[in-house]
């Protein structure tokens, strides 16, 4: 691919993102408008809405997959890779900010990548309660939303926090949570 269509379309898949997660209604001439390409740029590349929806979250799905990669949820000490995910899948997070749920419904490849995924954080959580940096009586799949949660939130009402402060902040909240002792 030519760089400047390589740029067009990296500029369509954001503009995509951040559009269809305001509004999922949104059309695709606004998408060109707001990627600043032509809307026959847009319809060259992707046939509709779905087929643009359906390539913002494999590009989400990629991003995730290299953070969770890089995180080294497996290998590295946990607090170490924790504070990798973190910095990591924040931005990815602000970057990509459609709701996984919806891709999760409309997309079955999508569906089972993103399993995948998960299946690799259920493991790290497991982990954490293994290794004690969470109480024994957590129930994992409470951490687990615990840690979603937490990302989505630093990630998305708190956008000025730098990726490595909200990191230190989502870390802590759910290995200390908000006692004072």
């Amino acid at each position: 691919m030519r760089a400047d269509a390589a740029r067009n379309l990296t500029a369509v898949l954001h503009a995509g993102a951040r559009l269809l997660a305001e509004d999922p209604g949104t059309s695709m001439a606004a998408i060109a408008v707001a990627a600043g390409v032509d809307r026959t740029t847009v319809h060259r590349r992707f046939a509709n809405r779905e087929a643009l929806l359906s390539a913002v979250f494999q590009a989400k799905l990629d991003s995730a997959e290299r953070v969770l990669d890089e995180a080294r949820l497996v290998e590295a000490p946990l607090p170490v890779a924790l504070h990798r995910y973190l910095e990591g899948i924040i931005p990815v997070s602000r970057e990509w900010p459609l709701d996984t749920r919806v891709m999760m419904q409309k997309d079955p490849v999508a569906r089972v990548r993103r399993q995948e995924q998960s299946a690799r954080l259920d493991a790290f959580i497991h982990r954490a309660l293994d290794e004690g940096y969470l109480r024994s009586d957590v129930d994992p799949a409470w951490a687990r939303t615990i840690l979603d949660e937490l990302v989505d939130a630093v990630a998305h009402r708190f956008p000025d926090l730098e990726p490595p402060q909200a990191a230190d902040l989502v870390a802590a909240t759910l290995l200390n949570g908000l006692s004072a002792a």
